[in-house]
């Protein structure tokens, strides 16, 4: 009993040896959580459906937040005015003298209403198209940081509501979307009643430019296009002073914003997006290793 018997060629049944009990196939190798999390945390070549569908509809909850917010006015109006008495303070507030000087160039300033107003998105979008279709290895880590970016963007907005300058009480700001009569921003006229109007810190036209000038920077081959990528920020930090849509520090909170995004990036990926390999075929290749992941057995047949 409890033995395994085998057929000789003589037609009798025999006991088989203990050594030659039958043996169970092992169980069949299971998906752990560690293999789970390295294969989230590998890069692969981005799908267009899926990237379509996960930028509209992030987009669209990024602006259903923003404008959830409660519209503080009275304590947005605080903050500015103690955020303009810091700038102050600290001799930085030169958004007034701008606003003004600006202002008085009729074709500047409209031509910085409508750069406030379309190429934040424009922009943004085209870099993402860029990183998809030339660089498929990197683009879901970039777009990892730009979205925590905004991510913790919304929680500023609801910690520190702040009414930006345009619209600070007992100053000489000039709202120039209102003054100039600009068609397209959802700053000021008639549009504003659909945009939360103080949701001024971190500036995401900030972090957003400052994400695509320095993914243009770091991946562009042409040089006139990565010093275009550094001008871009640049560009972008005049034109919201000149428009008298943020503070100064407000740019700071957006720079904030992008070093976390970043931050977020290179805890799951284990560097930072222009660190890693331009195709993401090439994560497998022998030098590349995801974060996390465990050391490659060595070859017995290497030399």
């Amino acid at each position: 009993m409890g033995e395994t018997t085998v057929t000789p060629q003589g037609g009798r049944d025999e006991a088989a040896p203990q050594h030659l009990t039958a043996v169970s196939a092992p169980p069949a190798p299971t998906a752990s959580p560690h293999r789970l999390l390295v294969r989230l945390r590998t890069p692969r070549r981005p799908r267009i459906w899926f990237e379509v569908l996960l930028i509209g509809v992030s987009y669209w909850t990024y602006s259903q937040i923003r404008n959830a917010v409660p519209e503080q006015r009275a304590a947005a109006l605080t903050n500015a005015a103690w955020l303009w008495r810091l700038e102050q303070h600290l001799g930085m507030a030169a958004e007034e003298s701008v606003n003004h000087a600006v202002n008085s160039v009729s074709w500047l300033i409209v031509g910085m209403n409508y750069y406030y107003a379309t190429l934040h998105f424009v922009v943004t979008l085209g870099v993402l198209v860029w990183l998809y279709r030339s660089h498929p290895g990197r683009y879901a880590a970039a777009r990892l940081a730009l979205f925590a970016t905004t991510g913790v963007a919304l929680v500023g907005y609801y910690l520190c509501p702040l009414a930006p300058p345009r619209l600070m009480r007992h100053t000489q700001f000039i709202d120039t979307v209102l003054v100039h009569r600009t068609w397209g921003s959802m700053a000021s006229g008639d549009l504003k009643h659909v945009s939360n109007q103080y949701a001024a810190m971190p500036s995401m036209h900030i972090g957003w430019s400052l994400w695509c000038g320095l993914t243009v920077f770091a991946l562009a081959r042409v040089p006139w296009v990565r010093v275009l990528g550094l001008l871009y920020p640049v560009a972008t930090l005049t034109v919201i002073v000149a428009t008298a849509n943020h503070f100064l520090l407000d740019a700071v909170g957006g720079i904030l914003c992008l070093a976390f995004g970043f931050a977020v990036t290179r805890l799951w990926y284990g560097a930072l997006p222009y660190h890693l390999p331009r195709l993401p075929e090439q994560v497998r290749g022998p030098s590349r290793r995801v974060a996390g992941s465990p050391p490659r057995p060595p070859n017995p047949q290497a030399p």
